[in-house]
């Protein structure tokens, strides 16, 4: 009697956990592919960007790499996506690669290093909007 109502709540925990699971992974957008990137080659995106924290730099990212001077964070463009971010306050450019995942906060579209976010002229802000027009594909070094 006790192992059944052990084996029970066991079974019931499982089936909870997993229906969690497939709740959280069906509202997360699949990272795109790289045919997607050759298909939107020069296309421009608009959004808002912030960058890391320095505490950041070294770290691993979530394509395996180490973060580092000219590096991106992005939802879902692949991994060694090309992207020249432009500051629309001011006009300053800069190029990224996309090797982590991110942001995760609601109105951020991109996450950029500070040296990124420094040749923009965003470092005082912390924010701004910026455009960003994919250029094409790199493969990532891990």
């Amino acid at each position: 009697m006790k192992m059944s109502r052990l084996f029970l709540a066991w079974t019931l925990s499982l089936a909870v956990l997993f229906g969690i699971i497939s709740k959280v992974e069906a509202g997360r957008k699949p990272a795109r592919t790289a045919a997607f990137v050759a298909a939107n080659k020069g296309r421009v995106f608009r959004g808002r960007a912030s960058y890391y924290h320095r505490w950041f730099t070294g770290r691993k990212t979530a394509s395996g790499e180490r973060l580092y001077s000219k590096a991106c964070a992005h939802r879902t463009l692949p991994f060694g996506t090309m992207i020249e971010v432009t500051n629309l306050q001011n006009g300053r450019k800069t190029i990224v690669r996309v090797i982590d995942r991110g942001p995760y906060v609601a109105g951020r579209h991109i996450d950029l290093t500070r040296d990124a976010a420094r040749q923009l002229d965003m470092v005082e802000d912390g924010l701004t909007d910026v455009s960003m027009r994919i250029i094409g594909m790199r493969k990532t070094g891990r």
